[in-house]
């Protein structure tokens, strides 16, 4: 038996052979390829070859003044202001979410319900045209006796842009208060009992601790909303917003009769912007993702690379 032991033992310490592993044949995904090739090919020449594309007035509605200010004045700056708003706003509404006040979990609550519910569109009509009817001015003091501290004219602050910003941006902050919710939930509540044995306060601890590990979770959604509120702002119409992208494309389609090169040059434009935020978002999302064990697009190495490296190395299976 002993000789039987030695003699086996040399032979289960053996390193195994050299494996020729090949890749399993996939003949329909070259299928697919050679499917979407030409079908591509086939939408670049309709591109190409159709003259009512008239690629000549595209390019020259995108440089458009009245296009070019209202790409600026009506998408970015009411996206950057809006997204501002929501942003700020919602972080808010979720910390009174999760406070043990019952009052303040009961107004974010009710804010949240309202503006989710009301489509914006809607939600900007009534700005625009029910606000300035039902109150010209706004009066601050002490409800039921009157008793007034300081009267806003409504009509002399008032404009297209200032209530366009502010309807998005109270529509956006109830999305953004449950997509912060989530991320304040998704951090470990020994995360907390960690910041408060060092004696931090809870707003410190917010701010210092949690916030910062949340944010892994609520960047995604966030440039999500981001991106829908570029689009968003072609609503602006209904309150309404003359300098914006979308409305002065549509006014040089009405004038010219040439519908589908003006509405392509707003089209080109969104996909610009939109392709800026998603690179942004990107590399917001492995920034907060370092240290989480988030994957950034890098392609896993192959098993047959694997077992080549180990194999080299001189480990075994």
């Amino acid at each position: 038996m002993a000789e039987q032991a030695v003699s086996e033992k040399p032979a289960a310490s053996a390193k195994p052979g050299k494996i020729d592993a090949r890749p399993v044949p996939h003949p329909w995904q070259w299928v697919g390829v050679v499917v979407i090739v030409i079908l591509g090919a086939m939408m670049i020449n309709s591109f190409v070859t159709n003259s009512k594309w008239d690629w000549h007035f595209v390019w020259r509605v995108m440089e458009y003044r009245p296009v070019l200010e209202g790409l600026v004045k009506g998408t970015i700056i009411c996206t950057v202001g809006a997204m501002i708003l929501g942003i700020v706003l919602g972080v808010i509404l979720a910390i009174m979410r999760l406070s043990t006040n019952p009052v303040l979990r009961f107004v974010a609550f009710v804010f949240t319900w309202f503006f989710r519910a009301v489509p914006r569109y809607v939600l900007l009509v009534v700005l625009g045209v029910g606000v300035l009817y039902l109150y010209p001015k706004l009066d601050f003091g002490l409800p039921f006796l009157d008793v007034h501290f300081y009267t806003l004219d409504v009509k002399s602050v008032s404009n297209g842009i200032l209530v366009g910003v502010l309807g998005l941006g109270l529509s956006e902050a109830a999305y953004m208060a449950e997509i912060a919710r989530a991320g304040l939930l998704s951090v470990d509540d020994g995360q907390h009992e960690a910041a408060s044995a060092i004696g931090m306060s809870r707003g410190k601890a917010m701010r210092r601790i949690i916030l910062p590990q949340a944010m892994r979770v609520i960047v995604p959604p966030t440039g999500n909303e981001t991106i829908a509120m570029v689009k968003d702002t072609s609503l602006l119409s209904a309150v309404p917003v003359t300098t914006e992208l979308f409305f002065q494309a549509n006014a040089v389609a009405n004038s010219t009769y040439l519908v589908m090169p003006a509405l392509v040059a707003a089209v080109i434009w969104y996909l610009i912007v939109c392709s800026i935020l998603m690179i942004g978002q990107t590399m917001l999302e492995r920034h907060f993702g370092r240290g989480f064990g988030v994957r950034t697009g890098a392609a896993k190495p192959s098993l047959r690379s694997r077992m080549l490296s180990l194999r080299a190395g001189g480990g075994g299976m």
